[in-house]
């Protein structure tokens, strides 16, 4: 059977468009793969390309078969007792099997036997004859549209008034061609298959735009319908045409980089035409994160950013049409933006008016959560836990100026400008910050307290912001644990895990001598009794977060599990143990003494001494105890000295010199002794030996 490409498209209304890329690789993805299970691909070599525009969703496929292969079945009917009588004949129950599956007695000669004893069943061979392309396309074209993404579905009536159909948007056209031939009997949503789409509402040179065959669909919507109609390629001539229109303006401008933006465009155009716009200057003196946030969210448009990163008074839009004379375009844009940037103006200027912390008693108005109070209560916590950050590190006078900065912190989300654009929550309490004349260090602390707000993020530029934002992320995680507003799954509501990798990050990359339960703790306090103390499972949760960051930059989980089961208190310290243990692991003496420190920790977990005591020199007999014994007394300082300077790696290393004593000692020690007073002295020196090995990371997991 000779193959064709395959071409299917839903001609659609105006489809959602922060969801459009997904349905359009959803659309071609699921349909490639329910046909390639039906067989009707002809090799491996078939390929997908799934297209996607405002108003349709298609996939090519190359390499179809008119109709799978026929295929070869084993069918299993009954065990053979009861299949066949004593004398071998069929009874009814088997007659009735075949009958049902086409065949009568003459076909019970050449069943199949199975398995052995009451095991023993029959078989049936046949041939299944290989699905015709019309009725598999209908199959996986249903399935297809059963498990598309969409974010909400509508629900509408087709032309006869009475059916109801449920998808994304109306669907208005459907396109099934097999090569050049029509899959006539192929129907989605109300609607049959034929040849005909629809290209550019108000440019395309010919409506309908009728297929020649599969392989012209994008030729034709690109020549006829005045549609790019690949997302892929729209995104890319978006990307070439912004640069290019930058590149007209001069001045090194460059368009604003913004994935999520370009996304969205791509999904809103058919034929993107970028044009140069232009605003009053005099707008500029606004703070630009404002100007920028309001043509991105509202407009849509891409800001022009000069060679420092500073707003320009010039932005570029992207067009659906391409009139002869573009003006009447660009000054409606420019029209449009003008009272957006207005009313940004207007916002900065009234909220300058009032100092931040003449607006800290309305915080007490502002329902942060039932459990846990008002924003003004939750900035009462978030000071306490502050000043008791900066007095664990020593230092008065960042306490003094953290303090103040959390009393502001939050301010801002009584301006007018935050209530339009809650996205700029911190960044214009810095700029109010500024305008009240107020320390930099504080102002800085105020817009970065939020930080990091996502992975990968920037942390706080300085040590009050860093104070204050850990003190925030703090109070956030000991008070959501302490009522119990725990993340399930992948619910995660108040942003949990993001809180508790912040922190994290904050004590390693900024190598903060605090210990991290003396932090958790002595954040309780500020609850009174408001919340429970949920500190174990709050520590065990950031412990998790701290090993999955460590398991992402590729430590392995044996180096991760090793270090992590001790719960150093110091983060900062982490990934210096971390390196040791790998640096460790290389020796030739680490297997061995990784195995001996098993070894002793299960005679440890055995053991039934509640309270070790020192090893006492008198009861050691045996040569071998002896020279352990000797052995740890002369390195114990040194690996002692070596792990509070921090030098990991050096205090593992020389734990390598007790790997001969320690050898020795189980082979011709005998640990369970008769005599009690020895047995025990031999665990109170393994139990010396244990404590000194496993100082920076549990060796036993290696």
């Amino acid at each position: 059977m000779n193959a064709s490409n395959l071409l299917v498209e839903l001609f659609v209304e105006e489809l959602p468009p922060k969801a459009l890329q997904k349905l359009g690789e959803a659309f071609g993805a699921v349909l490639f793969e329910q046909l390639k299970a039906q067989g009707l691909l002809a090799s491996s070599e078939s390929r997908l390309t799934a297209y996607a525009s405002p108003r349709r969703l298609a996939a090519h496929i190359t390499e179809v078969l008119p109709q799978a292969e026929d295929k070869a079945v084993s069918q299993k009917l009954m065990p053979v007792a009861v299949g066949l009588d004593a004398a071998g004949q069929p009874t009814p129950a088997l007659l009735k099997k075949l009958a049902a599956l086409g065949a009568d007695a003459s076909a019970v000669a050449s069943l199949q036997r199975q398995g052995e004893g009451k095991a023993e069943a029959l078989f049936y061979a046949s041939t299944v004859k290989g699905v015709v392309l019309t009725d598999g396309l209908q199959k996986a074209l249903d399935d297809t549209i059963a498990k598309l993404p969409i974010p909400k579905v509508m629900r509408y009536q087709l032309q006869d008034g009475w059916t109801s159909v449920n998808f994304v948007r109306p669907a208005h056209g459907l396109v099934a061609l097999h090569g050049t031939q029509v899959l006539i009997g192929v129907k989605a949503l109300g609607l049959s298959a034929g040849t005909a789409t629809h290209g550019h509402r108000f440019e395309a040179k010919v409506d309908p735009v009728v297929l020649r065959d599969a392989d012209s669909y994008a030729e034709q919507l690109r020549e006829e319908g005045a549609v790019i109609a690949s997302f892929a390629e729209r995104r890319a001539e978006i990307v070439r045409q912004l640069q290019a229109a930058a590149d007209r303006v001069g001045g090194g401008v460059r368009p604003i980089d913004d994935p999520a933006l370009l996304d969205e465009v791509t999904a809103l155009v058919e034929r993107p035409n970028v044009l140069v716009c232009e605003f009053e200057k005099e707008f500029l003196a606004v703070p630009q994160e404002c100007l920028i946030l309001t043509m991105k969210a509202n407009q849509k448009y891409f800001p022009l950013l000069d060679a420092n990163g500073k707003l320009t008074h010039q932005f570029l839009i992207v067009s659906n049409i391409q009139p002869q004379d573009a003006s009447a375009v660009v000054g409606g844009n420019e029209r449009v933006v003008r009272p957006r940037l207005a009313d940004a103006k207007f916002f900065f200027d009234q909220d300058r008016k009032k100092t931040l912390a003449s607006r800290v008693e309305q915080l007490d108005k502002v329902v942060y959560h039932n459990k846990l109070g008002t924003q003004g209560e939750r900035i009462a916590r978030v000071r306490a836990i502050a000043k008791s950050i900066a007095q664990q590190l020593g230092n008065s006078e960042l306490g003094r100026l953290a303090d103040q900065a959390a009393m502001l912190a939050k301010t801002d989300l009584v301006t007018d400008m935050v209530g339009e654009f809650p996205e700029l929550q911190g960044i214009m309490g810095r700029y109010y910050a500024q305008n009240d004349g107020l320390d930099v260090a504080v102002a800085d602390a105020i817009e970065d307290h939020y930080k990091p707000r996502f992975a990968g993020d920037e942390l706080p530029r300085g040590d009050v912001g860093v104070i204050v934002a850990l003190a925030d992320k703090l109070e956030t995680l000991v008070g959501m644990f302490g009522i119990g507003n725990l993340p399930t799954g992948d619910r995660d509501p108040f942003a949990l895990r993001r809180h508790a990798l912040g922190v994290i990050r904050m004590l390693v990359e900024k190598d903060l001598e605090l210990d991290l339960e003396t932090l958790l703790v002595s954040t309780l306090p500020a609850f009174g009794d408001k919340i429970q103390d949920a500190t174990p499972q709050l520590v065990e949760f950031i412990y998790d977060r701290l090993a999955n960051m460590f398991r992402e930059q590729g430590y392995s989980a044996q180096e991760v599990e090793a270090v992590l089961a001790l719960q150093p208190q110091r983060l900062s310290d982490v990934q210096k143990r971390l390196e040791a243990v790998r640096a460790f692991a290389t020796l030739p003496e680490a297997p061995a003494l990784a195995a001996a420190n098993k070894r002793v920790e299960n005679i440890l977990k055995k053991s039934e001494i509640s309270q070790y005591s020192d090893v006492r020199r008198e009861l050691l007999v045996e040569e071998s105890e002896i020279n352990l014994f000797q052995a740890i007394d002369r390195c114990e300082p040194e690996v002692i000295s070596k792990f509070k300077e921090g030098e990991y790696d050096q205090s593992l290393v020389l734990l390598s010199s007790l790997r001969p004593f320690v050898d020795d000692f189980f082979a011709n020690v005998m640990v369970n002794s008769d005599d009690k007073e020895q047995k025990n002295n031999r665990i109170f020196l393994l139990r010396k030996l244990y404590v000194l090995m496993n100082k920076v990371a549990r060796i036993s997991v290696l």
